[in-house]
Formats: structure tokens, C-alpha cells, sequence
């Protein structure tokens, strides 16, 4: 089968071109050639930008389109106006980001409401989705994950912890130790995301994690268990480390406050129908490992619009300072 690749030399879509290539098909890569560039020589590649220059896919036909990088609908409609013909079938990599709100309470499915207009990201995507389900409506799938993790992740958001883990010492944990996370490995998603392909199974599925909730302990310990350091964890509730001044998901990834009345719910997305459809998931203890290993390979992560920023050593050391001034005797419980 011939596919085209949007991007594929950065995270998610490098994982979706090692998974095609397993299973033998023929590839092309569009991409600006700006990132890995040597990636991948066995493939095709087109260079161009897909909000400027398409001419190389001018006239071109592929049986299938996998886009994990459009974000805005013109990008759809431009690429399927430049192919010299309509694809059999496309997947189009959305994100949760489109659903209005996130509050706590049950689990959220694919009717949840979306988000309208077509101001910020969550947005934007809605509004992609909405193009290419115009353009191709009986021929698409839209993916929506949640937090995806693995190795080449460049967000810092899950692999903040792999890191801090690494270091060893003293480390603040925000929430409570059984707060439940939902994440994905890259490489399961990518898997998923050939398979669609292959089958040509259209509709609209959450990928966000496995059904069993992991809980933010269970990762932890999943954590020092394998980096094998000297650790103390230092718990503090969600109220404490909000008045600490902590900034919700970047100052320390993963984390949100439970109660928070628009995003408290961000981590419960129920992801039945991707999981009728295929959707598989390898066991926590792999992802760490290996997200382990690849952060000790590389210095830091990869340049990210979307990077998280989290709090330095120092200002760590300072809110556990305080803390632990607070405490009854001088001593952390």
C-alpha cells in the first residue's frame, strides 16, 4: 500500500513510519527537511511546507494519508486540492484539546461537546477535523489522543519525571499518590494508527490511555524501580502546591488539579470504540524503560512549540523547604 506520511522524522510520526515499514508498505515523507533529515533513507521523500509549498505532491496519488502534523483546516484542504486524486482513506491525528471542557465526574466519549470558533489550538483542530470529514466523509478516521509519551518525545511532559527520577534526592509530587493519569505510548498509537489505515476503518475515537487508570504512585514507583536511585518522594495535596504557586501541567507536567472546574477531568477520556477497533496497549513498566533509557541517551529534548518549562532544582528545594518548615517538629511526614 502507498502511503503518505505528513512529517514522520519527529515523535508520533516516526513511530507511524517504523510501524508501516514493518508491515512492508511503501512510503512517502512530506516534511520541510528540517528535522532528522537523515531519517528513514529506505523512503521517499518530498520536501516543501505544507502552508506554502506542495508542489512536489502536485498530480501525485497515494492510497492512504496518515497527517499527524495538520492544525489548521486550509492544510487539509490544500493537500487533498494539490494530489492528482482523492485517497482511498486518510487519518487525521486530532487531539482530546477539541472537547469544550474537561470537569470532573464520569469518563468523556467522542459525543462530548467540541470546541467552537477557531481560536487557539483545541479549536483549529476541531475545525480541521470538520474539513476533512467535508472533503473525505465516508473515508477518514479522527484520532484523538490524549498525552502521548515514549522515547523522541519533545514535550518534557511525561519525561520531566523520567528525568527527575534519574537525578535522585528530594522530589515534589503534586496531588494525591492514587490521582489517575491516562497516557499512551507513541509506538501503541502509531501501531493503531496503521492498522486503521490498513483496514480503511473510518469514524472518530479517543486514544488516550488504557481503560485501567495508572495512578501517578504507580508510576513513580514504576519510576525509581528502574532508574535504581535514592529517592524520597514528597506528596503535597493539590491546594498546597497551587498556594506554592505552581503552575497546573507545566510547572509540573502531569498534573492538574482534581477539582479544577474546567480541566479536573482532562485525564478520563473513554476510549471504548478505539479499543473495539483495535487499539492495544503494552505494559507501563516497557514505556518507562525505555523512555528511561532514551532520556540518558540524549542530553535534553528535541526543540517543541510545545515543550513544557517545570520548575527548576532550586525552586523545588524551596517549596520543599517551606514545607517541610511547616511541618510539626521541622520534619516531612
Amino acid at each position: 500500500m502507498r502511503i503518505l506520511i505528513m512529517g514522520g522524522t519527529l515523535f508520533l510520526g516516526r513511530h507511524i513510519v517504523e510501524a508501516a515499514l514493518r508491515n512492508r508498505h511503501e512510503i512517502t515523507l512530506f516534511n520541510r527537511g528540517l528535522r532528522n533529515p537523515g531519517l528513514f533513507p529506505e523512503v521517499e521523500h518530498l520536501t516543501g511546507d505544507r502552508d506554502s509549498n506542495l508542489s512536489s505532491l502536485n498530480g501525485r496519488y497515494f492510497d492512504v494519508v496518515i497527517d499527524p502534523s495538520a492544525y489548521r483546516p486550509g492544510q487539509v484542504e490544500s493537500l487533498l486540492d494539490a494530489l492528482g486524486a482523492m485517497p482511498k482513506h486518510y487519518t487525521l491525528v486530532s487531539s482530546v484539546s477539541v472537547y469544550a471542557s474537561f470537569p470532573p465526574g464520569p469518563r468523556y466519549d467522542e459525543k462530548a461537546v467540541v470546541l467552537t470558533g477557531d481560536v487557539g489550538y483545541g479549536a483549529l483542530k476541531a475545525r480541521t477535523e470538520e474539513a476533512l470529514q467535508r472533503r473525505l466523509p465516508d473515508q477518514n478516521a479522527i484520532v484523538r489522543p490524549g498525552l502521548i509519551v515514549g522515547p523522541h518525545d519533545p514535550t518534557g511532559r511525561f519525561t520531566y519525571w523520567m528525568r527527575r527520577i534519574d537525578r535522585g534526592g528530594d522530589v515534589l509530587v503534586p496531588g494525591r499518590p492514587d490521582r489517575p493519569l491516562q497516557f499512551i505510548d507513541a509506538r501503541d498509537l502509531a501501531e493503531w494508527i496503521v492498522l486503521l489505515t490498513e483496514r480503511s476503518i473510518s469514524g472518530v475515537f479517543n486514544a488516550a490511555g488504557a481503560t485501567v487508570q495508572t495512578s501517578m504512585a504507580q508510576l513513580l514507583d514504576c519510576c525509581v524501580a528502574e532508574a535504581g536511585r535514592e529517592v524520597r518522594l514528597h506528596w503535597m495535596d493539590d491546594d498546597a502546591v497551587t498556594a506554592a504557586g505552581v503552575e497546573a501541567w507545566t510547572g509540573l507536567p502531569l498534573w492538574i488539579p482534581e477539582d479544577h472546574p474546567e480541566f479536573g477531568g482532562f485525564m478520563r477520556a473513554n476510549n471504548d470504540r478505539a479499543i473495539a477497533a483495535g487499539l492495544t496497549f503494552r505494559p507501563m513498566r516497557q514505556t518507562v524503560t525505555d523512555t528511561l533509557v532514551w532520556s540518558r541517551e540524549v542530553p535534553d529534548e528535541p526543540a517543541s512549540p510545545v515543550k513544557v518549562t517545570p520548575l527548576s532544582a532550586e525552586r523545588e528545594r524551596a517549596i520543599l523547604k517551606e514545607k517541610n518548615d511547616r511541618s510539626p517538629g521541622g520534619a516531612d511526614a
